[in-house]
């Protein structure tokens, strides 16, 4: 039996069920070999920092590394495991980003421990910042998140100072760690 089948109960309609959305099945029948829980949570948390990444309509390569990196530290994950996730999580959220990135951030919430989520959204500030800045659009869909996530004004500030020196809003002029200064 496939995660997939175990998940889903075959006979049931997979669209009923609460907390799964077509992105997260997609990216959680690729982590077959995994426990079904953790394979929800990583699919879940992949989804979400490419959300960030995305924000600019560009995922960039510094991007990219930061959520392996990330997927390998806090997922406990080998390379090719986090690449494989992130690589399909990117593709999931280009693809479906309009109508999945809602569903999927809101149904992560209902897995996470509040320290979880503190984590994530610590975690958002690092993907957006992976390229030295962290851009207006990146800064307004992690503030959307952190909406989605049940976080109040004051805790996101207070996450989002310790990005303050690389924050574009406030230096404009600010380069990106690959582009030359």
């Amino acid at each position: 039996m496939g995660i997939t089948d175990w998940l889903f109960g075959g006979s049931v309609d997979p669209s009923s069920r609460h907390g799964d959305t077509e992105t997260v099945r997609r990216i959680v029948a690729q982590l077959d070999r995994l426990d079904p829980a953790r394979a929800r949570y990583l699919a879940a948390f992949a989804y979400v920092l490419s959300r960030v990444a995305r924000a600019d309509l560009h995922v960039s390569e510094a991007e990219t590394r930061r959520i392996v990196e990330i997927l390998q530290r806090d997922g406990h994950l080998p390379e090719a495991q986090a690449l494989l996730i992130t690589e399909i999580a990117k593709t999931q959220n280009r693809l479906f980003g309009g109508t999945e990135d809602f569903l999927v951030t809101r149904e992560f919430r209902t897995i996470l421990t509040d320290e979880q989520r503190r984590d994530l959204l610590d975690c958002l500030f690092a993907v957006s910042a992976a390229d030295g800045r962290v851009s207006g659009d990146e800064e307004q869909q992690i503030g959307q998140i952190a909406r989605e996530l049940g976080f109040g004004h004051a805790e996101y500030v207070a996450a989002r100072m310790a990005h303050t020196s690389r924050r574009t809003v406030l230096n404009p002029g600010l380069p990106s760690e690959t582009e030359p200064a």
